[in-house]
């Protein structure tokens, strides 16, 4: 059951942004840039999640979890942070109802923050150029502090802005990274099914909602008033 929030908390990636073709774009031409075939956006799609160092390290070994070669990781990694500041709002498109469910949540008063692990160089250029960066307070990136989700950290940093008890705080996310960072926080988790979770439904991490689209988070917190 929802407590009804003091603030809410968004990720980015996978929740209001669909940001994987410009991401598969990148990607790609980093691949070509180091001689190496290309992949597909739905591989890409699947990779997506832990930060921008870590898709490149899976676009590099083609793995999840493994480490490549130190010297090609450190070509690599630059010509794709080049390529995707070139490329940050090309194709990406937000969500269905995204904006009108921030729209409905600010007008009922909720405090809102941006949590994510993309770095801030991209975060603040992409929301803006959204139109949705004035929805939100606070913007914690995947480098503003030294860790990122799941790390409770950056959660309870946005607490401490809002001065809100974390218990009373809404996450509201498409991955595991996102449920596990809300409940190490003390956080409440709202899911959504539609994003970047590795190809796994989120309802197998058992958050505290499931929702369609941002729109009936409104009335899932109405329920809990």
């Amino acid at each position: 059951m929802i407590r009804n929030p003091q603030a809410i908390l968004f990720d980015l990636d996978g929740t209001l942004v669909d940001s994987v073709p410009d991401l598969a774009f990148s990607v790609n031409a980093m691949l070509e840039k180091l001689g190496n075939a290309t992949v597909e956006e739905d591989t890409v799609r699947h990779w997506v999640g832990n930060g921008a160092e870590r898709l490149v390290k899976r676009a590099l070994t083609g793995e999840m979890e493994a480490e490549p070669d130190a010297e090609l990781f450190e070509r690599a990694y630059p010509l794709f942070l080049d390529f995707y500041s070139d490329h940050v709002m090309v194709d990406s498109r937000l969500f269905p109802r995204v904006d009108q469910g921030l729209r409905l949540l600010r007008a009922a008063g909720y405090p809102m923050g941006c949590i994510t692990n993309k770095p801030e160089r991209f975060t603040t250029p992409l929301l803006a150029a959204l139109g949705i960066d004035r929805y939100f307070s606070i913007q914690v990136s995947g480098d503003t502090l030294p860790y990122k989700k799941p790390d409770p950290r950056p959660l309870r940093y946005a607490a401490e802005f809002f001065k809100v008890p974390a218990e009373y705080m809404l996450m509201v996310g498409d991955s595991r990274n996102d449920v596990q960072a809300a409940r190490a926080a003390g956080a409440q988790i709202v899911s959504v099914p539609y994003g970047y979770n590795h190809g796994e439904d989120i309802r197998a991490e058992r958050p505290d909602a499931v929702i369609e689209d941002l729109t009936q988070l409104v009335e899932l917190i109405k329920q809990a008033a």
